[in-house]
């Protein structure tokens, strides 16, 4: 998959087709054709085992994404909590008043921006993600996420 040479507020999200769309697709065709057999055959053991795996699919599709995410928000903290320390070791002991939000948002400050905007962060107290990735002038990429 190419990546866009520079990466911006309205290109950032990462969509995978063949996960987000067609995997999704086919386990929603599932669910609703499970939801049919009930419909016109009735609540046997066969229907209620179909019942029970579309739903078991449903779960590990959405797991299968959650846990990946969780483990790269603990590493953007981490990431950004040392790159905090190199760029602004005065706001470095107020890590731990960043909220995993803020951090989120604050990974794609250039470096030169970051200080200026973790303390604008912090002082007023925003928190969300999305309103602070759009406060950002000079956009670094992030190529590698999950």
């Amino acid at each position: 998959m190419a990546e866009p040479k520079t990466q911006t507020y309205a290109n950032h999200r990462r969509y995978v087709p063949l996960f987000h769309f067609v995997l999704a697709g086919v386990l929603l065709a599932n669910v609703v054709i499970t939801g049919r057999h009930v419909y016109y055959q009735g609540l046997s053991r066969h229907v209620m085992w179909e019942i029970v795996m579309a739903l078991a699919l449903v779960l590990i599709f959405l797991f299968m994404r959650a846990f990946p995410v969780a483990v790269q928000d603990r590493v953007i903290r981490l990431e950004e909590t040392l790159r905090l320390q190199r760029l602004a070791p005065d706001l470095a002991s107020r890590a731990s008043e960043f909220t995993p939000e803020q951090f989120i948002g604050l990974r794609f400050a250039s470096d030169e921006e970051l200080p200026a905007l973790a303390r604008k962060v912090l002082d007023e107290r925003i928190a969300s993600r999305d309103a602070i990735k759009k406060m950002v002038k000079s956009w670094r990429g992030d190529f590698l996420r999950a």
